[in-house]
């Protein structure tokens, strides 16, 4: 299957709320790659969310799970730096980039874009 046929989800996650991690985002993004609903499934973890991450090991946990099944997780580099976690984000195997054009780049492509 080429590229432009795959069906591909982006779940942009900002929020600092932990319920809203675990209840709503992390249980659809992982189902998402668990249930084969898409090809591929990117998480970025980008402002509020990388300090909560950064703080939580139960979510820190999810994660790892999360890209154990294949989810790609990716996470602003701006923002990790601002919260001095970036490190820590690297760590968990999370790809820490500067992710302005990456989003755009995915946006250009079309892939599905969700926001928690």
């Amino acid at each position: 299957m080429e590229n432009s046929e795959k069906q591909r989800l982006v779940v942009v996650w900002t929020s600092g709320d932990r319920e809203v991690a675990e209840k709503v985002c992390f249980m659809y993004t992982h189902n998402s790659m668990k249930q084969k609903w898409f090809d591929e499934v990117t998480l970025i973890v980008w402002g509020p969310s990388a300090r909560l991450l950064s703080e939580d090991k139960n979510l820190q946990e999810q994660v790892k799970l999360m890209i154990s099944d294949g989810v790609r997780v990716q996470a602003c580099l701006a923002c990790a730096n601002m919260y001095g976690v970036a490190n820590q984000l690297k760590g968990l195997g999370i790809e820490v980039i500067m992710m302005g054009s990456v989003l755009t780049d995915y946006l250009k492509e079309n892939r599905k874009v969700l926001t928690f």
